[in-house]
């Protein structure tokens, strides 16, 4: 009996140490807990200082800005050329960051959690390791951190942040500005609290990628609300898109297919009997 007793003091001791040691090492970070937003009056676009679509004066390629005022165009007749979140794919990055709906940090030692109850969650991991031989491709890339004490007080204040190894389709904003089809994009991000303001974050953006002719940097600002009510909102819930032969269509609320623009045809029905189908009529 006496022999559990000591057992049972040793660990509870142990677990004490570990205990005092987490919360020693949690102390060098920021608070970056609560609910964060876009604060009050910003537009969803990627430029927060600039309205969204043309107005962001993006610095694309000829090539790439062809493409968007031919998405802007097919977008203006209905189309959904240039969302792939209307089809439930994941905002990935950038755009995850322009936070349409509320988003959580969360920061340990290792790993900080990007969390939002709309897309996926994303890892930015800060333990040390260098970049995978074989990096699988994501919308939402592989993002290694390294955390910074800017003022020498013995306190992480920023944290630094590359991100590399992404798959397309992926756009800056919902308007469809574009990044380019290879996935090579690589994005450095300095996230960091207001020094005025505890409740104010900012994330110093800058896009490295093909469809750009110079790097683009941008600067993101979010609102903490430590009070903020999270919901759960599922895309594929009663998401009636679908594209079908590069075209994109609806379901109409009685369960039948029918046209996102203005004269568009039906699709190629190659693949059912349509002699049959109108002799069932």
């Amino acid at each position: 009996m006496h022999d559990l007793n000591r057992v049972a003091a040793i660990a509870a001791a142990a677990l004490l140490t570990m205990a005092a040691a987490h919360a020693q090492d949690m102390s060098k970070y920021p608070d970056w807990s609560g609910q964060w937003r876009r604060p009050a009056n910003v537009a969803p676009s990627w430029d927060p200082t600039k309205p969204p679509g043309l107005g962001q004066q993006a610095p694309l390629t000829p090539e790439y800005q062809a493409i968007f005022e031919a998405t802007l165009k097919d977008r203006a007749v209905g189309g959904l050329t240039g969302d792939p979140t209307s089809l439930c794919l994941p905002h990935g990055l950038p755009r995850m960051m322009v936070a349409i709906f509320p988003v959580e940090f969360v920061v340990t030692p290792k790993v900080t959690y990007y969390m939002t109850d709309y897309t996926t969650s994303r890892r930015i991991f800060t333990d040390g390791r260098d970049w995978p031989k074989d990096l699988l491709p994501s919308f939402n890339g592989y993002s290694i951190g390294k955390w910074v004490d800017t003022d020498g007080d013995g306190r992480y204040d920023v944290l630094e942040v590359e991100s590399r190894g992404f798959k397309s389709p992926r756009t800056f904003e919902g308007s469809g500005l574009p990044l380019h089809r290879d996935g090579e994009s690589v994005i450095t991000e300095r996230i960091f609290l207001d020094k005025a303001d505890k409740n104010l974050l900012h994330d110093e953006v800058t896009v490295i990628d093909h469809a750009l002719t110079r790097p683009w940097t941008v600067t993101r600002h979010y609102q903490r609300d430590p009070d903020g009510v999270w919901d759960f909102v599922d895309c594929a819930e009663n998401n009636p898109h679908v594209v079908i032969g590069g075209q994109t269509y609806m379901m109409s609320a009685d369960g039948y297919l029918m046209p996102t623009k203005t004269g568009q045809a039906p699709p190629d029905l190659r693949y059912f009997n349509q002699a049959k189908s109108q002799a069932k009529k």
